[in-house]
């Protein structure tokens, strides 16, 4: 996102460039002076000028007294300096996730902020596509002013499955799905026409994390639901592999666990069912467990210490494979991790015979709505690129209004 874009030829291509660049690098910044938001892209005063007029005029950008913030570096003669940032309304984007026991949603606006987020118990297994997307739209558009459908710019939708770059699912084995068009579902149930992208749970939660923190590196993050998906960023971009089926740790088979998977070890239907089956009680929900953990009762602290047990294995044996510098876990089952952390740490290093470095292992700050949230980052990323058809007008031609 920070990078410049680069200039094309055409005067058409040339000014999309500049608008895209000076959207991105405010963005980055959050806010920054004329002066050095034309430094930045390398332009006079004047030109910078030019586009900073027309996105202002557009609704996108606007200036800003950063008094309090910004005295001692942008004053001139003890006036607090003038600032450019984007105007956070102008436009908002949609993540809509839906997992196998639940569909979570969110949306952020212009400056990337969540501005509304929604969750409800669904289950997918039993529904069609058509409903659980209609579902989906429905629980996040109740949640939205009219003002912010209209200004909607883009719809993602992330779900546990394998899904081709026309939105296509060919797989999903958890919930069933097969050969499906997610994307064209979403477009017929969406009430504004606008672009729509779709991807794995897995991937919208590490694209949302990284849009967040702007991470270098190799990271590898899980998300831990009735399935564990995985995901890998290399350098801030996607790893997706051969066949777009990089990260899927979970369906991993585990020695000597009589033929299962990771996600049967670590998930959150494993959880459920061993707790109750360990207290006899049949409606226990995951939040009980997780309360019941904290509080040190033992049954739950011995299913806590299994897990803390399988997950180290998983971890393991990723780490041996990426070498990454940084693990992020997702999900509602990611809550247990922090308090069984230690246990996983002796469990990892007793796995070892060779000292192999030790990633930083962190719980996401909205694990919960991470992949919604990612969902609805992919719309914002693809806004402030040259994929947009919104700064892709005829030579010469306005930006077109944000309020329009």
């Amino acid at each position: 996102m920070n990078d410049t874009v680069s200039i094309g030829s055409s005067p058409r291509r040339i000014r999309q460039n500049n608008i895209v660049a000076a959207l991105q690098t405010i963005y980055a910044h959050r806010s920054l002076s004329r002066a050095d938001l034309a430094r930045k892209l390398g332009m006079n005063r004047s030109s910078s000028g030019e586009i900073v007029a027309e996105l202002t005029e557009g609704g996108f950008v606007q200036e800003s007294d950063e008094s309090g913030k910004q005295r001692l570096e942008h004053s001139r003669a003890g006036r607090p300096g003038i600032m450019l940032e984007l105007v956070p309304d102008a436009a908002f984007f949609v993540g809509i996730e839906i997992g196998v026991e639940h569909i979570s949603a969110a949306v952020i606006d212009l400056s990337a902020d969540v501005r509304a987020c929604r969750k409800m118990a669904f289950d997918t297994m039993s529904s069609t596509v058509e409903k659980a997307v209609a579902e989906g739209v429905e629980l996040i558009v109740s949640a939205m002013e009219k003002r912010m459908i209209g200004r909607c710019k883009g719809l993602g939708i992330s779900a546990p499955a394998h899904i081709r770059p026309d939105g296509i699912v060919t797989l999903a084995p958890i919930i069933g799905w097969r050969e499906v068009s997610l994307k064209e579902i979403g477009q017929s149930a969406f009430p504004a026409a606008v672009p729509i992208a779709v991807e794995n749970d897995a991937n919208a939660f590490a694209i949302g994390d990284s849009y967040r923190h702007g991470v270098s590196g190799v990271t590898l993050f899980l998300l831990m639901e009735t399935g564990v998906g995985g995901g890998i960023m290399i350098d801030g971009k996607l790893f997706r592999g051969g066949h777009g089926l990089a990260g899927e740790i979970g369906h991993t088979l585990v020695p000597g666990s009589g033929g299962q998977k990771f996600e049967q070890l670590i998930g959150r239907e494993v959880l459920i069912r061993q707790y109750r089956e360990a207290i006899g009680r049949k409606h226990v929900d995951l939040q009980e467990f997780l309360g019941d953990v904290h509080d040190r009762v033992p049954a739950a602290v011995n299913i806590a210490e299994t897990w803390s047990r399988h997950l180290a294995y998983a971890l393991l044996q990723a780490c041996r494979l990426l070498d990454p510098d940084r693990i992020v876990l997702g999900g509602s089952v990611a809550s247990l991790y922090p308090m069984v952390a230690a246990r996983v740490a002796v469990h990892m290093s007793e796995g070892q015979n060779i000292p192999f470095p030790t990633p930083e292992i962190v719980v996401d700050d909205d694990a919960e709505f991470g992949s919604a949230f990612g969902a609805a980052c992919m719309l914002h990323q693809r806004f402030l690129s040259l994929e947009s058809e919104e700064f892709g007008g005829e030579d010469g031609a306005p930006v077109q209004s944000a309020t329009s």
